[in-house]
């Protein structure tokens, strides 16, 4: 029998990871447990006044230049000649094809290790722009200060959370034994689950997957136990663990 994996990437992030589940025969099961949207409201700011900009996901890399090319082009060139930190290769990628050009990647992709390639002496009494989530930790604020620099936070996408009808059918799934293992992408996936779901309980035997060290370490805090980690923090690396957990279990 074919082990299905609950997907809780946004809808249009999903497809890739399912196929990559698909293609080590297991059956996924997409439930966003965070949609994504646009924050209104705000305005691309003048980029040059800041000693550099951080970009933690594909998303605030997307809706940062989205509003920056319609309502702020000459902008591009700041950002261009800015220095640029980012998180994962997607998020270095994207800027990539707008001719942003970033710093050496993490080999670990999350703000931690970024922020520990960072000499302290380029940060103290400078002033840099971090491109955020609603659902942001804040790690790369509160790192900045503790090094005597400043952080100003541009909040420019909000995370939705899935609806009760979906919620019911994931409820009706996981309670009937029909899915073997759950994969988180970010810590506001696993968040958003667990809130949505009303437990932390889960049936025996079920895994918990997260494709890196910032989400297994928001899973661990409300008490999640983690089963998978990739030991690369991309989509085909995760699909890779999953299956191998899966399939050393039968």
């Amino acid at each position: 029998m074919k082990k299905t994996v609950l997907v809780t990437r946004p809808k249009h992030q999903a497809q890739p990871f399912v196929k990559a589940l698909a293609e080590y025969g297991l059956d996924s099961v997409v439930f966003p447990t965070i949609e994504i949207r646009p924050v209104a409201g705000w305005a691309v700011p003048n980029l040059g006044r800041f000693a550099g900009i951080f970009f933690t996901s594909a998303n605030s890399v997307r809706f940062f230049l989205e509003r920056l090319i319609e309502q702020a082009p000459a902008e591009l060139q700041n950002l261009q000649e800015s220095r640029v930190w980012a998180v994962g290769k997607t998020t270095g990628g994207d800027l990539e094809k707008h001719g942003v050009k970033t710093e050496p990647l993490p080999k670990i992709a999350d703000a931690v290790s970024l922020m520990e390639g960072i000499d302290p002496n380029e940060i103290e009494g400078k002033t840099f722009l971090f491109v955020r989530g609603n659902l942001s930790l804040g790690t790369i604020p509160k790192l900045i200060a503790e090094r005597g620099g400043t952080c100003v936070e541009l909040t420019v996408y909000e995370n939705i959370q899935p609806s009760r009808e979906d919620t019911e059918k994931v409820k009706s799934l996981l309670l009937a034994g029909k899915l073997d293992c759950l994969s988180f992408t970010s810590p506001s996936t696993a968040i958003n689950f667990f809130e949505a779901m009303g437990s932390k309980t889960l049936p025996e035997g079920v895994l918990v997957a997260a494709i890196g060290t910032t989400t297994s370490g928001a899973l661990e805090k409300i008490g999640i136990r983690v089963d998978v980690i990739p030991e690369y923090f991309d989509a085909p690396n995760f699909a890779k663990a999953i299956a191998s957990r899966l399939t050393s279990d039968r």
